[in-house]
Formats: C-alpha cells, sequence, structure tokens
C-alpha cells in the first residue's frame, strides 16, 4: 500500500452546513438535487484534502440517494468522513440531514452519497495517500462496505470493457 503513517477516521471527518435560500429552488419548489450533490462534493472534497494532506479530485459519485426534499429555509448539515483508503484513493462516505426552519423537530437524513476521490501532485498525478484507520466497529462496518462497493465499481468497469472490445472487434 504506502509507507505513509495511518490516520484515524475522525482526523478528516467533517460537516458543512447551509441554510438553502430561494436562489436553490426548482421549478416544483423544493431545493435542486444539483444543489444538494454540490454541497456532498464540497463536504467530501474537504474531507478528502485533509485525509491526504493536499489536493485531491472527484473521481466518481459511487452512489448518491435523495430520501427527503430539502425546502428554502431548511438548515442542511453535510457530514463526511473517509470510509477507506486505496494506494492513492479514498472513498467518502457522506451523510446529508435537514432541520426544518419552522418545526422544533430533530434534523431528519434527506440523502447520502459515495464518492472516490484521488489525491493529486502538484502535476495532477496520483500520489499517495495514508491508510484510513476505522476507530469504531461502525467504522469497521463502513470500511468493509465500502470495499464491497469497490470490488463491484471494478468489475463493472471490467465487464463494460469487455463488451465494448468485443463490439469493436465485430465492428
Amino acid at each position: 500500500m504506502t509507507d505513509l503513517p495511518g490516520k484515524p477516521t475522525a482526523a478528516s471527518r467533517t460537516t458543512l452546513s447551509h441554510i438553502m435560500s430561494p436562489n436553490d429552488v426548482n421549478l416544483l419548489g423544493t431545493v435542486h438535487g444539483g444543489v444538494i450533490m454540490k454541497l456532498v462534493d464540497d463536504a467530501a472534497g474537504a474531507v478528502a484534502g485533509r485525509h491526504s494532506g493536499g489536493p485531491a479530485v472527484t473521481a466518481s459519485m459511487d452512489e448518491m440517494v435523495f430520501l427527503e426534499p430539502v425546502r428554502v429555509g431548511d438548515l442542511v448539515h453535510v457530514h463526511a468522513q473517509v470510509n477507506w483508503t486505496g494506494r492513492t484513493s479514498m472513498e467518502i462516505g457522506v451523510k446529508v440531514l435537514a432541520e426544518r426552519w419552522n418545526e422544533s423537530r430533530p434534523a431528519s437524513r434527506v440523502a447520502t452519497a459515495y464518492l472516490v476521490f484521488t489525491a493529486v501532485d502538484e502535476n495532477g498525478k496520483p500520489r499517495p495517500v495514508p491508510p484510513v484507520i476505522p476507530e469504531n466497529d461502525r467504522d469497521r462496518g463502513r470500511y468493509q462496505e465500502a470495499q464491497i462497493r469497490r470490488t463491484h465499481r471494478l468489475a463493472r468497469r471490467r465487464e463494460i470493457q469487455e463488451l465494448r472490445d468485443r463490439a469493436q472487434e465485430r465492428a
């Protein structure tokens, strides 16, 4: 893997909070999914940069699930952490919560996402990242789930490439 010392999950965990405004809404009066996706990418990018100790770029969004609509005035909290690390890449898990501005109930989960970031050097080339050290059973479970997602992502990529190669041979 890498000779870099590992970092605990908590070392790069972060939360970004944002109040949704009328500029963020779609024609249905709810916040655009793309606005939430940008907040997710921002929080995940901050975590990836913190963990890797430098620039990191979004390589893929493995999964984004919207669970409830977000409305104008909602206070949105985007929680992100490193779930898994490879040699130069990291999976960042993100949970999005919304507090309704006019209700006194706890924040509800409105979205979740998994993104893969690659750490890059000053020339934009991949660079090694420190291993993540899961600190508790929940973090260890997230690490194992991330490994499953990575295995599926790589298998899917390989199958698609094989399909394209066979189509190219027939053409």
